[in-house]
Order: C-alpha cells, then sequence, then structure tokens
C-alpha cells in the first residue's frame, strides 16, 4: 500500500491534471487521496511546497517510464523516430493526465524557476539527448535543431493532449527531424 505522502501527491496529480491548477488545494487532495481532512497539509505545509512535490513526482515517474523507451538502442533516423514518436505516444496516452499537470504547473510557476526544478532538470536532460541525436544525424545546426525539436515536441504533445488524441505521431515527428536536420 502506498504511503500518505505517496498517495497526497498521486490525488493531486490527479487533480491538476484533470481539473487544471486551481483544483489543487490541501483538502482536495485529502478528499481525492480518501485521507483525513490535514493529511496533505502534515507533509506539504504550504501549496509551494505541494507544487514543488508534485513537480518531483512527476519527473521521478516521467524519468522511470520513459528511460526504457528512450534509452531503446537504434541506428538511424528510422529508430529515432520509432523511439521518440513511442516517448510522445506514452506521454499523450496511459500517462496523459500526468502530462496535462506538467504543462499545468509549468504555466503556474512560471514566475518560480525553484518550484519547477525537478521539471526544468528532466527537460534539459531530454534536451541534450536529443541534441546528441540530432548531431548524430547530421544536424548543421544543432543548437537551432534542438529548439526547433523540443518546440516540436511540446507542441504535438499538447495537440495531443487538447485537440486530438489520436493525431498521428511518427509522420508529424518525421517532417520536423529532416526540418531540423537541414536547417
Amino acid at each position: 500500500m502506498s504511503s500518505t505522502r505517496e498517495r497526497a501527491v498521486e490525488a493531486a496529480v490527479d487533480l491538476v491534471g484533470t481539473q487544471g491548477i486551481r483544483a489543487l488545494t490541501h483538502s482536495r487532495v485529502d478528499a481525492r487521496a480518501g485521507l483525513p481532512r490535514g493529511s496533505t497539509s502534515n507533509h506539504f505545509r504550504t501549496r509551494a511546497a505541494l507544487v514543488a512535490g508534485v513537480s518531483q513526482w512527476i519527473a521521478d515517474k516521467e524519468t522511470q517510464d520513459l528511460g526504457p523507451v528512450l534509452g531503446q538502442p537504434f541506428d538511424d533516423l528510422t529508430g529515432f523516430l520509432d523511439v521518440f514518436s513511442a516517448g510522445i505516444e506514452l506521454l499523450t496516452g496511459v500517462h496523459a493526465v500526468r502530462t496535462r499537470a506538467r504543462y499545468a504547473l509549468f504555466l503556474e510557476a512560471a514566475s518560480d524557476p525553484e518550484l519547477l526544478g525537478p521539471l526544468r532538470e528532466q527537460r534539459a536532460g531530454i534536451a541534450a539527448w536529443s541534441r546528441g541525436l540530432l548531431v548524430a544525424l547530421g544536424a548543421k545546426n544543432p543548437d537551432a535543431a534542438v529548439h526547433a525539436f523540443m518546440a516540436f515536441g511540446d507542441g504535438i504533445v499538447l495537440h495531443r493532449l487538447s485537440v486530438d488524441p489520436d493525431a498521428p505521431v511518427r509522420e508529424s515527428l518525421e517532417v520536423a527531424v529532416r526540418g531540423c536536420l537541414m536547417a
């Protein structure tokens, strides 16, 4: 069985991912988790502490879930597209609620980088991984390529989360990557 803290964080992620950041209150988290009133505030004294705890939990879970996907070996552009497509489909499929929560947190805490430290670190790791792969694939301007590629990744994720959950990933990703390699 999960600890009280774990149940609270999971409930907080579910609230933010389904109802938005304004739903994130200690009492709502307690109710969603089926915890006695005040349980969440015992672990996270302030709303900022709760947001920071949720940020850390999401970063940890995404790293855990994406690690095996992004760690798959590949030798060429086709393999890269397959691996990255699988990651996007994971984030926008099975883990869509968690991904919505991550984006909501990014918007909420944009003015407080400390709250989003774990998510920013995770994103920097994915950007570094992507840059290395784009270089290996022959990107002419790797710095511009990785910025464009990360922006495209965010765009397809947001599009699938908000407009079209069945939007094709691999075909769109191929167009974006080919463009990044040429720029």
